[in-house]
């Protein structure tokens, strides 16, 4: 559960904070005549995400059993490469996230009201497909029939709504840089463990071979249905038997990619950087 809390938080926040930027922005300025449209283009972002997130949940269930295990062995792959990128760069760009927005909105005003519709649209709409993505493909990993890791997203999710009401409010000073590297560091743990059941979904699916080959079975010890087995699942998608593969794909991404987002020291590529660690209240 706690996994998917930080889904539902980090990925929220993200949202958040992007919502909160582009409103403080247009109040600041005096423009809150472009305040509806900005808030249309969120609503049909939000809307459009649910929609992604209902038919990955519903779509699938008419499937028949393999293909259901393609397809989620497939979109779980999908989902950490799109996950795995985003933390990336939000690492770079956290701190001049404020600058980039607030220059593509002075851009959508000069044009007219659809390019705010667009504008809001796509700065959220980004964000909602890649959670309602990643979150489908967590919470089948870390409990198929049970509603404990969706209850864990909703959290994050709620918590992410109110920290970002009061960064908009000016009641709350958050270290962006620092938040999304921390945050970003659990998540690819998060995703190492998607990417693990992907593979033995595509096991399941026989797309790929191997699913007899068990890498180590320690059911005995860790029973899955142990309150620390439990426990486990839900933060790592932990799995007591796994195959050889599932192993070696796990540690061949999870190793790398730690490393590389701890070593990645490169300069972000905005020419005019500006702090976005308080945004104006309204």
């Amino acid at each position: 559960m706690f996994g998917n809390y930080l889904i539902g938080l980090r990925e929220g926040l993200e949202a958040s904070l992007v919502v909160c930027i582009l409103v403080a922005y247009l109040v600041k300025t005096e423009r809150r005549d472009a305040l509806r449209p900005v808030w249309l283009g969120i609503a049909i972002a939000c809307a459009l995400s649910l929609a992604f997130g209902a038919l990955l949940t519903f779509g699938s269930q008419a499937l028949t059993f393999e293909a259901q295990e393609l397809l989620g062995g497939s979109l779980s792959i999908i989902s950490v490469g799109l996950v795995t990128w985003m933390v990336f760069w939000m690492k770079r760009t956290a701190r001049h996230l404020k600058g980039e927005l607030q220059g593509k909105l002075d851009t959508a005003l000069a044009m007219g009201t659809g390019a705010l519709v667009a504008t809001a649209f796509l700065a959220v709409g980004r964000e909602g497909l890649e959670t309602a993505l990643f979150v489908w493909a967590s919470v089948r990993a870390s409990g198929e029939g049970s509603s404990a890791p969706l209850i864990g997203v909703l959290l994050g999710i709620a918590t992410a709504i109110v920290l970002g009401w009061l960064f908009y409010r000016g009641a709350l000073k958050i270290n962006l840089a620092k938040f999304f590297k921390w945050t970003g560091a659990m998540l690819v743990v998060v995703a190492a463990g998607v990417l693990a059941y992907g593979v033995h979904d595509l096991q399941e699916a026989r797309f790929l071979g191997g699913l007899g080959t068990k890498a180590f079975d320690i059911s005995a010890t860790i029973p899955p249905d142990s309150w620390y087995g439990t426990l486990l699942k839900g933060v790592f998608n932990f799995q007591p038997d796994p195959t050889v593969l599932q192993l070696t794909v796990w540690v061949l991404y999870l190793v790398p990619v730690l490393a590389l987002f701890f070593l990645d020291r490169s300069r972000p590529a905005s020419p005019k950087p500006q702090p976005a660690d308080a945004a104006p209240a309204g």
